[in-house]
């Protein structure tokens, strides 16, 4: 499940060590149209968002 930072509003793989309070999202923002729109090292061995589940 993605965490949405409440720091800088980024968006984070849970357990992700970059991320020290969040909370968590059902639903990636309409913004994001693919892996590499997530700006965080933690979604780097994904291909897909079909990855994301």
């Amino acid at each position: 499940m993605p965490i949405m930072s409440s720091d800088d509003f980024s968006i984070h793989r849970q357990g992700c060590q970059n991320v020290d309070d969040g909370m968590p999202i059902s639903d990636l923002p309409d913004e994001v149209e693919s892996v590499d729109d997530l700006d965080c090292q933690c979604w780097d061995d994904l291909d897909s968002l079909a990855e994301i589940a």
